[in-house]
Formats: structure tokens, C-alpha cells, sequence
């Protein structure tokens, strides 16, 4: 795999964390843990912002995805409301993930653990060109279901 250098800049509320790691060799992503000083709790059916306590410098060019952990949304029904989050290269606040509670039962956000996945991706500007037509494709304008359940 390919590696690209990310400034992170630590926080007093990251204190005592472990630094964000990959989990296995394979991993696309390195986890984000909560740095919340006190016990989180999340509502069923509500939302939190939950800080992480660190500030990224991502390169231009490249964006930080920020998505859902598999084993917190498959067991405890807990995702992020605006997943994929984006973190653009010219932000330089401190990274907070949008957990959302998704099951019938409070759950609990306690400091260290894992909430969320970051991915460092490849951003492409789009050069926009207006055209009367555009061409024609099999699918054509069909979309939200079409091609079957």
C-alpha cells in the first residue's frame, strides 16, 4: 500500500489516548477513539457529537473519510449521521463524529473507545461542462429502484 505523511496535532482532551493506529496489516482505515472526559450517553433515536482531541493537517489533494465502524452499527445499531464524513484539507479544527443511535436502548460512549474509521482518499476537482445533451446510456434516467428489488 501506498503511504502519504498526515500532521495530526494532539489536544489536552486526547491525553493518556493511544495514538490512532491501523488494526491489521490489511486495514484501509485507522480507528478514532473518543476523547470525551466524562461518559457519553446517547438516547435511542438521538444523536451526539463526540470530540476526538485530535486536529489533522490532510495534504492537498486528499480528503479524510470518516465512516462508521461494522461492529458498532452490526451489534449495537450505532452509525454517523452524515456518513461518509469529509474532512477537507483546509480544515484544521479538531475531528468530532456525529454518532447516531440507531437501536431502542441508550448507549454509552466511554473515553477510549473506538467510534469511527478515518480514510485518507484521493480528491479529483471536477471541471464542469455545460452541454445541451448529454449521451445516451442503457440505464438512461431511471434510478431509486429500477433495476429491481
Amino acid at each position: 500500500m501506498k503511504e502519504i505523511e498526515v500532521k495530526i496535532s494532539l489536544l489536552e482532551n486526547f491525553d493518556g489516548l493511544d495514538l490512532p493506529d491501523y488494526e491489521t496489516a490489511g486495514s484501509a482505515g485507522f480507528d478514532l477513539k473518543a476523547a470525551c472526559s466524562d461518559i457519553i450517553t446517547i438516547p435511542a433515536g438521538k444523536v451526539s457529537l463526540i470530540p476526538t482531541g485530535i486536529k489533522f493537517q490532510i495534504p492537498n489533494g486528499f480528503e479524510l473519510q470518516i465512516r462508521p465502524r461494522s461492529g458498532l452499527a452490526l451489534k449495537k445499531n450505532i452509525g454517523i449521521l452524515n456518513s461518509p464524513g469529509t474532512i477537507d484539507s483546509d480544515y484544521r479544527g479538531e475531528v468530532k463524529i456525529i454518532l447516531i443511535n440507531l437501536s431502542n436502548e441508550t448507549f454509552i460512549v466511554n473515553r477510549g473507545m473506538r467510534i469511527a474509521q478515518a480514510i485518507i482518499s484521493p480528491v479529483y476537482r471536477a471541471k464542469l461542462n455545460v452541454v445541451e445533451n448529454l449521451s445516451q446510456s442503457e440505464r438512461g434516467s431511471g434510478g431509486f429502484g429500477h433495476t429491481g428489488t
